[in-house]
Order: structure tokens, then sequence, then C-alpha cells
């Protein structure tokens, strides 16, 4: 496309899930009902982890830091679509556009990294459990978030200088509730083969190999625990992963389905309604899921809310006193 046709933009317009008048108060109240009780439930177990020596292993620090992204990755696109819905308007600058799709990319590559993560610790419990402690040190799953943030920076870093580098002509309409890096790329008319080359190849990478080190982890899982004689012992071994077992089969399956969707059909507002599954629905779910399947968890916030209780009477009863 020419360069008269581009031009100097300041913002774009996110058309979001529907543009019927009707279904924005019933939108509006879904996602922000779906918000609350992610940051809520997220919360709930970072801060039982934190106040229970209990939990203080690998398992639930993992466990803390993928909480505490998940709340950030919804943090990320829900207020501001909130925030659209609430005064009818569907601008985003674009430097809050470029923002938005950074953290994005970021976020959604933690949570990648850290299911992996979360695996390898598994791995390790059920496959070497004389070793666990040895292995799994609190400088190696220090070392282990760290580098997971560092690949997440640098991944989205790329895919932002990217984008800076297109131009953009005059349909600036984005069919996504938030600032999706595809379609950012599809909206450029500038030449977008090398964006294009990149965004697939760096999919592949972040995506395949934690991929593929889930999998072998699982498998060595699997036989491990087939191993075992006694079926008490091989419920207990499998009750150990079931629940990031469950985790990472809706996180991928869902982010697959998504994609997959997206390359045979060319409705973009169905990829935008099935992207809630895993950018918003999985971030909801994972408390639940940590907290139904796991006994200690349970009883930490079993802890945590009788102690709050305590204290919030204490104070209530010092109040009323004279």
């Amino acid at each position: 496309m020419g360069p008269e046709n581009e031009t100097q933009i300041s913002e774009f317009l996110l058309l979001g899930l529907s543009e019927d008048p009707e279904l924005q108060p019933l939108i509006f109240g879904l996602f922000l009902s779906m918000y609350l009780v992610t940051v809520l439930g997220n919360l709930l177990i970072i801060l039982a982890t934190i106040s229970d020596s209990h939990l203080h292993t690998p398992m639930y620090f993992f466990l803390s830091n993928l909480s505490f992204v998940d709340i950030c990755f919804t943090s990320n696109t829900i207020p501001k679509m909130l925030m659209n819905i609430q005064t009818q308007s569907k601008a985003i600058t674009y430097a809050g556009c470029i923002t938005q799709m950074q953290f994005f990319i970021l976020f959604a590559g933690l949570d990648i990294f850290l299911l992996t993560v979360m695996a390898y610790d598994r791995f390790v419990a059920i496959c070497h459990p004389l070793h666990y402690m040895v292995i799994m040190n609190s400088q190696r799953c220090g070392l282990l978030v760290l580098v997971s943030w560092i690949m997440s920076a640098l991944h989205s870093l790329l895919q932002v200088l990217m984008v800076l580098q297109l131009s953009f002509c005059t349909d600036l309409e984005i069919p996504h509730f938030f600032c999706e890096l595809n379609h950012l790329v599809h909206l450029a008319c500038s030449d977008t083969f090398v964006n294009e080359v990149v965004m697939y190849v760096a999919a592949v990478l972040l995506a395949g190999c934690p991929l593929t080190g889930l999998l072998y982890s699982y498998s060595k899982i699997v036989s491990s625990i087939h191993a075992i004689s006694s079926a008490q012992g091989r419920y207990k071994a499998f009750s150990t992963c079931a629940s990031h077992l469950s985790v990472v089969s809706l996180f991928y399956c869902t982010s697959l389905g998504v994609y997959l969707s997206s390359a045979v059909t060319q409705n973009s507002r169905y990829t935008a309604t099935a992207s809630v599954m895993y950018s918003v629905v999985t971030p909801m779910l994972n408390p639940f899921i940590y907290s139904l399947r796991n006994k200690d968890l349970k009883s930490a916030l079993r802890r945590l809310c009788e102690r709050e209780y305590m204290k919030s009477s204490v104070v209530l009863r010092l109040k009323m006193s004279p």
C-alpha cells in the first residue's frame, strides 16, 4: 500500500466481544464477576502460601508465582475492557495498546514457563524422591523463576520492537477486547513478512519446547506411578500432580483450540470470544482446581480464614468496649 495512505496514529479501536448495546450490561457484569473471583482466588493462594509454614515448599513457591502471574494476566486486559463498556468508548491509545500487548505476551509466556517448571518439580518429586530437596533447593527454585521472567521479558520486548517498525493506515479497528499481537500485525499496511516469521518461530520455540518438556516429564511420571506396587501408593503419587495436570490441560487445550480455529475460520469475533477461555476462564479456575484437590492447601486456607476472623472479632470487641 502506498505511503500516502499511511498516517501517524494516536489510537486504536477495540471492538470487544459484541457491538450489540443490549449485551453490554451482561458482558460487563460477567467479566467483572470473573475478574473479582480471579483476583480473590489467586490472592488467597498467595496469602495462604506465605502465612503457612507447611506450604514453604518448592511446589507451593511455584504455585504462588503462578497465582501472581494470573492476577497480572487478567489485570492487563479486563479493567480496560470494563472501562470501555462503562464509558461507551472503544478507544485505546497507541502507547496503551503497545503496552497492553507487551504485558499480555509477557504474562502468557510466564504462564507457559511456570507450568513447565511445575511439571519438572513433580517429575523430580515422584521419580527422584530421595534427592528431591537437594535438587529442588531454594537457589535452584529462585533461578528457575528468574530465568522464566527473563525469557518472557526478552520475547515480549522482541515482539514490541518488531511491531514498532510497522506503519498503520486508516483501518484501526481491532476485532478483539484487547490488543492482540496477531491482530495488530494484520492491521499494518507495511510489509509484515518478517513480523509473521518472527511471530510463528517464537510461538513454536516458546510453546513447543515447554510442551515437549511437559510431555517428557509426565511420561516419566506415569511410568514411575505404574511401577508402584500398592494401589494406595499409586493414588498418593498421582494425587500430587493431578491438579497441575488439570491446569496444564486446560491452558494448552484452550490456547491451541483458539489458534487452530483462527487458522481455519476467518471470523475474528469468534476467535476473540474463544480466547476468553485461556485469557480469563483458565486463570479464574486455577485456584479452584488446586484448592479442591489439595488437602494441604485447603487446610492452610481454612487456618488463614480462621485467623482473620479471630482478628476481626478482637478488633470489633475492642471498639465496642467502653
